[in-house]
């Protein structure tokens, strides 16, 4: 077996050796971590856990003091499996490849870390493991957006709910154009369309149905204003709102993969509005005059004249 094939299953740990510079950093590793875990593309893997196995190898400079047997002058074994747990809470994921890239910049936030290595691999999915390996270093991670005190500059968007009363009143373009005056990047959400939608006796397939007769209204709404521009994934939210836009949230997407999503039916669209408010750190969430919120949120609530 050549080196190369005979390195490319290597552990990271011997990978990080056989690419480490001439003058060599020291090394932090964890070996074969297996979590438990929902994850994957496919409809098989949704609903059901699999055992995920983790190996990271992170390369740091060293503290300008002597260590002195002090753990506050070293990079913890704990950020590693904090890494780990942390994006795994943080929603659902597809790809093994967005948790190795997720993790890998978390672990690239800590200053001692230079440049990482992490494998992960599914043990479930056939007989043998399969996975995926990056390496990623500090040079390549973007550098994060702060004003002049150092702090990171957060947009709180306003968080609205419409309606079908709304969505259908003739003043509606009279409406969005009050939010916009606001000042604010408007993220919208809607209930379920006027229609009567279809039942059926599977409990996860009737949660499906709803959550798409909800994107159904979240086009009809945009085909009737052309600023709102319907997104679904936390990605597009994200770059949304930062380009200050006026946006339908088609909730399918981050319901199904998030961890923390509400227990509660789609046909709730004030409850799911008032979990997508919280989720995005919203300034606020409008929601039409006489309608109620669930208890126990402290996102600020501000009632719209119909």
């Amino acid at each position: 077996m050549s080196s190369d094939i005979r390195l490319a299953f290597a552990h990271p740990e011997q990978r990080a050796e056989a690419s480490a510079p001439a003058d060599p950093r020291d090394r932090i590793s964890l070996r074969d971590h297996v979590v438990e875990v929902e994850i994957g593309a496919f409809q098989p893997e949704r609903g059901h856990t699999q055992r995920v196995r983790f190996n990271i190898v992170v390369e740091t400079r060293p503290h300008p003091e002597p260590v002195d047997d002090d753990v506050d002058r070293i990079l913890s074994y704990d950020r590693l499996t904090e890494a780990i747990a942390a994006e795994l809470a943080e929603e659902r994921l597809n790809l093994l490849e967005t948790l190795a890239e997720r993790i890998a910049a978390r672990i690239l936030l800590e200053p001692q870390a230079m440049r990482v290595f992490v494998r992960i691999e599914k043990l479930d999915r056939g007989p043998g493991a399969l996975g995926v390996e990056i390496v990623r270093n500090r040079a390549a991670q973007p550098l994060r957006a702060v004003d002049a005190a150092g702090q990171d500059n957060a947009v709180h968007p306003l968080a609205v709910y419409l309606d079908n009363d709304q969505i259908d009143a003739p003043d509606l373009s009279a409406r969005l154009d009050r939010l916009q005056a606001q000042g604010l990047p408007i993220i919208i959400c809607v209930g379920a369309p006027p229609l009567p939608v279809v039942e059926v006796a599977a409990k996860a397939v009737q949660r499906r149905i709803d959550l798409l007769a909800l994107e159904q209204n979240a086009w009809r709404l945009a085909a009737l204003d052309r600023r709102c521009m319907v997104v679904a994934s936390r990605t597009e939210i994200d770059w949304a709102i930062k380009q200050g836009q006026m946006i339908v949230w088609a909730p399918s997407k981050l319901m199904l993969d998030s961890t923390d999503a509400p227990d509660c039916s789609p046909r709730d669209g004030i409850a799911l509005a008032l979990w997508l408010a919280e989720h995005v750190a919203a300034d606020q969430l409008q929601i039409p005059a006489g309608r109620a919120v669930p208890a126990g949120s402290h996102m600020r609530v501000i009632e719209m004249a119909r």
